[in-house]
């Protein structure tokens, strides 16, 4: 309510009531007091139901929107570490929920998560962000030498930094048991597509070759070493025709026909 508001008020008494004019001006004045009053607690509303931040808030509201907001690899996991809010930024509270915001670019490392209050006062904080992917990946338990048959005694499966990993690593212990080791490996040596064989030459095989009404099933001789997903020439027994098969398990390859 305004005083001009007032002085309106004051105008319509003096013009439709007839009160002594101390009358008048008394019951002004304790209007004037009422909406100061009014001004008063409509502040103080305003700042209870406003929302306070501490440090732990920020942090955990940081991590928890970057882990929802982040691609994960399959069977991966996610390392966030919040850097420390500068302890010299007052944080001011905010009526409306905060909003926050990775960049469109970045190195998937490291990024800067702007924080934002977006209240008629609005302010906004940048804060850094370490993203660390965690993904699992097949080793070796010991020294391998070359020929050697994997198995649960001589590998194990580990979570290494994604950044870190190279190459197309194996993961899952029951597909790659049975595989044989191409060439020496050292402890704690990632199992790969490249350093292993599904199939080796000279090995033989299992030959399906399928369609969507029917599937025979053959015998053969491997002509070349193969990894999971590679395509390698066979010699079928009965037959003795060359054909190219698709590895898809240990001994197995699958002509899709």
């Amino acid at each position: 309510m305004t005083l001009y508001m007032l002085n309106c008020i004051q105008l319509s008494i003096d013009e439709y009531f007839y009160f002594p004019s101390s009358q008048i001006k008394k019951i002004m004045s304790k209007l004037k007091i009422l909406v100061k009053f009014a001004v008063i607690y409509l502040a103080v509303l305003n700042s209870s139901t406003a929302m306070t931040f501490d440090r732990d808030y920020l942090y955990n509201f940081i991590k928890s929107y970057v882990e929802s907001n982040v691609s994960i690899p399959a069977q991966g996991k996610l390392n966030v570490e919040v850097s420390p809010i500068d302890p010299r930024i007052s944080l001011q509270p905010c009526l409306s929920p905060l909003t926050a915001n990775i960049p469109e670019k970045h190195n998937g490392r490291n990024v800067n998560v702007k924080i934002v209050c977006p209240d008629e006062d609005s302010w906004q904080l940048f804060i850094p962000v370490k993203i660390e992917t965690i993904v699992p990946i097949l080793v070796t338990r010991m020294r391998i030498a070359k020929g050697t048959l994997l198995d649960n005694s001589n590998m194990e499966v580990i979570f290494k930094d994604s950044s870190q990993v190279r190459g197309t690593v194996l993961t899952d212990p029951k597909v790659v048991t049975g595989a044989r080791i191409k060439r020496n490996l050292s402890q704690g040596s990632a199992i790969t597509n490249r350093n292993t064989c599904f199939v080796c030459k000279g090995q033989p095989v299992n030959i399906i070759a399928k369609s969507t009404s029917f599937e025979i099933k053959s015998f053969g001789i491997a002509l070349k070493d193969g990894s999971l997903g590679e395509l390698i020439p066979v010699k079928n027994k009965k037959s003795g025709r060359v054909v190219q098969g698709q590895v898809n398990a240990i001994n197995q390859v699958v002509i899709n026909l």
